[in-house]
């Protein structure tokens, strides 16, 4: 009998484990580029001077933060954390440290963004020495130009914080703003510091900006994963259930209050409105981001697998203004890439 009760017991701790394992991301292995990707990248060489981050599970199941050049080149591990999740990874304004979320314990996906007791915010330089976590129960960190204060969400709630003082100020509350259970995701203030982009979940979704000065909101028309422009005159966001592969970048131009010029009304959507929408098979864009010029974007996209952290998303760059059909993909593995940033030398 007792040998039986451990016999019981092992099969559930190898169940267990296996279940866990199940739940993670995919390691995947690498990629052949095509023909044409080869050229794409051979082209991009010596235009743009940068790094770019991202968030990858190709050496690690639970993600860790990779680095590379933003020609594709030289890619390599920034953080090496394989009992933590880490993700949603932006550069400073200066370029030498990137701040990132980590799970503080095992893999937690990506839905669970809102339960701000499972994450914390870190900070490493860009070289890999350095961790430090800068904010406990905080999510989706961005920096501010100055680069000594971030913004983070936690729970509802978001949050300007001083690295040198450590002192925490809350900026905005959803629930008090719209409904209750109003969670904020990726809100992300201005340059100028009049506005915070940001994605309503939980009660309340769309996107919005909100107006420091006026305590008032202008809704993007639905959508997710807005970001600025470094102008603070324009964003995009992303669009879903539309484009070639189901999902496309929207961009809007805001008014002096940071109210949309105009939005999409109805199902249709006015091109003035698309700013990118890959052709071809891999079309299922997410998480773009614009360079801190204003002269590059990068995001990720798959063939149509949806879930932020597991389907094979790769990460492209593209110079805007261009055709869409000469964005450059620059990653060539099926484990899942997501969240990039970049980095522009002057």
């Amino acid at each position: 009998m007792h040998k039986s009760i451990v016999k019981a017991a092992v099969l559930a701790c190898v169940s267990f484990a296996l279940l866990a394992s199940a739940q993670e991301a995919p390691l995947g292995s690498a990629t052949t580029p095509s023909n044409d990707e080869l050229k794409g990248l051979s082209a991009l060489k010596g235009q743009v001077n940068g790094r770019i981050v991202w968030s990858t599970s190709r050496a690690n199941t639970k993600h860790d933060i990779w680095i590379m050049n933003a020609d594709g080149t030289e890619p390599k591990p920034l953080t090496v954390s394989p009992n933590n999740v880490d993700w949603f990874p932006r550069f400073s304004p200066d370029g030498q440290t990137v701040m990132f979320t980590r799970s503080k314990m095992g893999w937690a996906p990506e839905n669970d963004a809102e339960m701000n007791d499972k994450w914390d915010i870190w900070t490493i330089k860009a070289d890999g020495t350095g961790e430090t976590k800068v904010a406990e129960n905080a999510v989706w960190g961005t920096w501010r130009p100055t680069g000594d204060s971030i913004v983070f969400a936690r729970g509802t709630k978001v949050f300007i914080k001083s690295l040198a003082t450590k002192e925490e100020k809350e900026i905005f509350d959803g629930e008090k703003s719209y409904k209750k259970s109003t969670f904020t995701q990726q809100p992300e203030m201005s340059q100028n510091g009049k506005f915070l982009a940001m994605t309503l979940r939980g009660t309340s979704r769309n996107t919005v900006i909100w107006n420091f000065a006026k305590s008032e909101g202008y809704f993007l028309s639905g959508g997710c994963e807005v970001t600025w422009f470094p102008d603070s005159k324009r964003v995009i966001r992303m669009n879903e259930g539309q484009g070639n592969g189901s999902t496309e970048v929207l961009a809007f131009d805001l008014d002096e209050n940071g109210k949309p010029v105009d939005v999409p009304s109805g199902l249709s959507i006015n091109k003035k409105f698309r700013f990118m929408d890959l052709p071809g098979r891999r079309s299922h864009e997410y998480f773009p981001q614009i360079s801190p010029d204003g002269k590059w974007m990068v995001w990720a996209a798959s063939t149509g697998e949806h879930e932020h952290d597991k389907a094979d998303y790769e990460i492209y760059i593209w110079k805007i203004g261009t055709e869409a059909k000469t964005a450059t993909r620059l990653t060539f593995h099926s484990g899942n890439d997501r969240w990039p940033d970049i980095f522009i030398a002057k």
